[in-house]
């Protein structure tokens, strides 16, 4: 792994690992959904306008359609809507925690659904991240943590785990840009409805805090990450990529203590170190022997 991809993977867990804090601030301020939807139609409009200067095409492939409709319902729509009403009444830390058990889910449901042979220090890394789970919700659930709030967060991981699993290995894509955009937009169609049913006449609360994370949420983890991803895993390959979730419980919980001021307790600092450990055993035991070429889309950005 070269110099270029470590600084670009270092930048892609920041931005991923940062949604979480821009996005508490968000939905402490305006209706989830409606924000959401918002969000994701600046992203589609914004992706698709760069895609079409960039010369890429809406004419997709049958696997591409899947990709997108794919991910932009389970994505876009089940995960981060749940996850964004979740954050109403749980901290951004603890959202990204559990975001974070992604790649271990990935690597169980693997194994338990697909049949795919773990080795055993994957086996163990996946105990281990578990544990560092456990601890950090255990002590939360002490302090208050709301446990609906958890659940929605942990139905939501389930669900990008599982669109994951569905399209790994899908062959790559030269319109990988026009995917993010038209990905975007199937998500803001999806959640139209469910904004105006369960939302319609709250109030948002404007101020130059909730814009500056709006801007920054569509800006950062929206599009740039996901186009660092994309080209991430493009240099070298989606497992080699993946790695670098690794470092999303601590920046997650680091980010949100330092903006936000939450709890950052003894337990959080081991917690989220003992998952960074179970995620990184889960990926080097997956590691091929030469760079996987499979497309950006069997791992894709799971940001909040």
């Amino acid at each position: 792994m070269d110099f270029k991809a470590v600084l670009m993977g270092l930048a892609f867990a920041v931005m991923w690992s940062s949604a979480f804090t821009s996005t508490r601030v968000i939905v402490t301020a305006a209706p989830p959904l409606t924000a959401l939807v918002i969000r994701f139609a600046l992203s589609a409009v914004i992706g698709i306008a760069i895609a079409r200067a960039m010369g890429q095409t809406w004419r997709l492939t049958r696997a591409e359609w899947r990709v997108l409709i794919v991910f932009g319902i389970m994505q876009n729509a089940f995960y981060l809507g749940l996850n964004w009403i979740a954050m109403r009444t749980i901290e951004a830390s603890a959202a990204s925690i559990i975001a974070s058990m992604m790649p271990l889910l990935v690597a169980f449901f693997g194994w338990v659904w697909l049949g795919e042979k773990l080795r055993p220090v994957a086996i163990a890394g996946l105990v281990l991240g578990v544990l560092g789970v456990a601890l950090i919700m255990g002590v939360r659930l002490q302090h208050g943590l709301d446990p609906l709030g958890a659940i929605l967060c942990v139905i939501a991981v389930v669900a990008l785990t599982v669109a994951t699993l569905v399209v790994r290995g899908t062959g790559g894509s030269r319109n990988m840009l026009m995917i993010v955009g038209l990905q975007m937009a199937v998500g803001a169609v999806a959640l139209i409805i469910p904004a105006a049913v369960m939302e319609w006449g709250q109030p948002i609360e404007w101020s130059w805090r909730l814009v500056l994370a709006f801007i920054y949420t569509v800006a950062a983890p929206g599009l740039a990450a996901t186009f660092i991803w994309f080209r991430l895993v493009s240099r070298i390959g989606a497992v080699r990529a993946a790695t670098f979730h690794f470092l999303s419980p601590i920046f997650g919980v680091t980010i949100a203590a330092l903006f936000l001021g939450e709890r950052f307790g003894w337990s959080d600092v081991i917690g989220a170190s003992i998952v960074a450990a179970g995620i990184l055993m889960v990926q080097m035991a997956r590691l091929p022997a030469a760079p996987d070429q499979r497309s950006p889309t069997s791992l894709t950005d799971s940001r909040s």
